[in-house]
């Protein structure tokens, strides 16, 4: 069964350790934290010497727990993976608001796309999940998973450095 600590991992596991690649615009990483967010968490040192305990924490308070996603997972842990995998990537608010849209397009709900999982929008997901079941769940994440891919797509558009990220962005699409 999964678990936002899994969930945790397995983004660890994707994101990798440290890196310094000139084409990022968000700098310096270790284990998928940017340097500033790094900072914003109390972290002082070389990024080199983050730790993986560290990154975990920061991603459980800024990327579960913050954005309420850890609530999301209370009603589906596949959906709440999505979106901790989103947020890590692209930002929580982002993962938020791709949340909104699918579920007022796959409901008869329409949410304000803000960007923060709120009662409305936990109602809405608990609602979904009752009428559409197992099938719905698979097929919202489907959908989240194309609104991402979407945006990586214009990511790299926009900005012909990202092309160098693509391919591996992709990969989060995809099971193993």
């Amino acid at each position: 069964m999964m678990t936002i600590n899994g969930v945790i991992e397995d983004v660890l596991a994707h994101e990798g350790g440290y890196v310094n690649n000139p084409n990022d615009t968000g700098g310096v990483t270790n284990f998928g934290i940017t340097e500033k967010v790094a900072r914003a968490n109390g972290f002082t040192g070389d990024m080199r010497a983050m730790t993986r305990d560290f990154a975990r924490g920061v991603y459980m308070k800024q990327y579960v727990i913050a954005p309420g996603f850890d609530k999301v997972g209370a009603l589906s842990m596949s959906v709440a993976a999505e979106m901790v995998d989103t947020g890590v990537n692209m930002g929580p608010s982002v993962a938020g608001r791709f949340l909104q849209r699918a579920l007022s397009l796959l409901t008869d709900k329409t949410l304000v796309q803000d960007g923060m999982i709120g009662p409305a929008s936990l109602a809405a997901l608990k609602d979904f999940l009752t009428r559409r079941g197992a099938e719905g769940e698979k097929r919202l994440v489907w959908l989240l998973n194309a609104f991402q891919g979407t945006r990586y797509a214009e990511l790299a558009e926009g900005r012909p450095q990202n092309r160098t990220f693509f391919f591996g962005w992709l990969a989060r699409l995809l099971p193993a």
